[in-house]
């Protein structure tokens, strides 16, 4: 790369430094600099936009002119290194992208397992497993192991939250369903699904949304252990029908997609961070796929009942959520939590454990449309969730300094 640099007064004057436009070489800045009368110690080389300033005090050796800031500009043929991106800053700006468009591409995933079911046929449970697992490494990826001990020691946002998801959900459902007058096997759906605990998606949501990840998980955890008491107590009190829970089975679940994984991943992030820079940008990207595609699937299973059960339905869950993730926010506040602790309570209460619903509507419930409102619920917290990521994602809270 060629260039050229000349040395101007800033404000007036004639060139003080020139370099011969035939030899542009930049191995002659030192000589230069080093044989100029002008280059005293005294002198400085100033930061200026596109250019050097050179500051020079008054020296009798210029006379009786004046100077103040010499300017030296410094013109190229080529390209500046921050012009020229690298594949990590593509597709750090890619995966931005993707991640911004969460809600369409889960809303695109639900209309695609809607009309098109076949489409999902290829996902199995096993690989509904594996990419929950590989989604809770990814946000484990985020945090570090002190995060998560600072986490645990935050017990009154850990048990806002955990009171926070079972009363305004339940409650909310148990109203819903009166408000709307849902038949029996409908409202018993909403209860159910509305009495289950958080949902790991809501932790990418939160992910995505700039929360407190850490909190997030500890809060999902929290309320999937206590699962295996409150779920059928909740579910027998408010839907007239005791729906027992396999306490084995969720512990083995949540350690198996939420606590190992994460806990995997902030090892990862603690001991091997090269690694995790490398494959950092690739995470929101993967995370919103498969999230998009669960969401499908989840649809796709349900999709004729769902068509046949009309609009009714659909305008309940979405009560259910969207009460929940207001209520949630506002109670939260209430309670003089911060923002940010408040956004991930909100997204914490509003998303709920659906999976879980629909695996008890279909071992506990005869009637088979009680499954509908659970896996509507998946999608309607899914898509609120990704919106009020995408609306959080670009509005960092602006909290009060003592």
């Amino acid at each position: 790369m060629q260039a050229s640099l000349a040395c101007f007064p800033h404000s007036h004057g004639n060139p003080l430094l020139k370099i011969n436009p035939q030899s542009q070489r930049l191995n002659s800045l030192p000589t230069l600099f080093s044989t100029s009368k002008f280059f005293t110690p005294q002198h400085q080389i100033l930061p200026y936009p596109s250019s050097f300033v050179l500051k020079t005090p008054k020296s009798p050796t210029i006379g009786t002119q004046k100077h103040g800031q010499v300017r030296c500009g410094i013109s190229s043929n080529g390209y500046s290194a921050n012009e020229k991106k690298g594949v990590k800053e593509w597709l750090e700006a890619c995966g931005e992208a993707l991640s911004n468009a969460f809600p369409l591409w889960v809303t695109l995933g639900c209309v695609l397992g809607l009309v098109r079911p076949n489409y999902f046929s290829w996902v199995t449970p096993r690989l509904n497993i594996v990419g929950l697992t590989i989604i809770m490494v990814g946000m484990g990826m985020t945090l570090t192991l002190d995060e998560l001990r600072g986490a645990l020691s935050m017990n009154k946002e850990v048990l806002s939250g955990f009171v926070l998801q079972y009363s305004v959900m339940p409650l909310s459902g148990f109203f819903v369903s009166k408000l709307l007058n849902l038949p029996p096997h409908y409202a018993a759906g909403l209860i159910l699904v509305a009495c289950c605990p958080g949902g790991t998606a809501s932790n990418l949501v939160t992910y995505l949304a700039r929360g407190n990840v850490a909190l997030s998980v500890i809060m999902t955890a929290a309320s999937t252990l206590t699962a295996v008491v409150m779920t059928p107590l909740l579910t027998a009190k408010l839907a007239g029908k005791y729906v027992p829970v396999d306490g084995s089975g969720l512990l083995v679940s949540t350690l198996q997609v939420v606590l190992l994984p994460v806990l995997a991943g902030a090892f990862l992030n603690q001991y091997f961070q090269s690694l995790v820079k490398l494959v950092s940008s690739l995470i929101p990207p993967i995370a919103v796929g498969t999230v998009a595609i669960l969401c499908g699937n989840a649809i796709a299973q349900s999709s004729s009942a769902i068509l046949m059960s009309g609009g009714q339905v659909i305008l309940a869950s979405s009560l259910l959520h969207a009460s929940g993730f207001f209520f949630g926010y506002l109670l939260a506040r209430f309670l003089g939590l911060d923002v940010t602790t408040s956004r991930t309570i909100s997204i914490e209460v509003g998303m709920q454990n659906s999976v879980l619903g629909i695996v008890l509507a279909t071992q506990h419930f005869g009637n088979p449309l009680t499954v509908v409102p659970c896996a509507i619920s998946s999608v309607c917290h899914n898509i609120f969730g990704s919106i009020l990521a995408g609306i959080w994602r670009h509005s960092a809270p602006v909290e009060k300094k003592d």
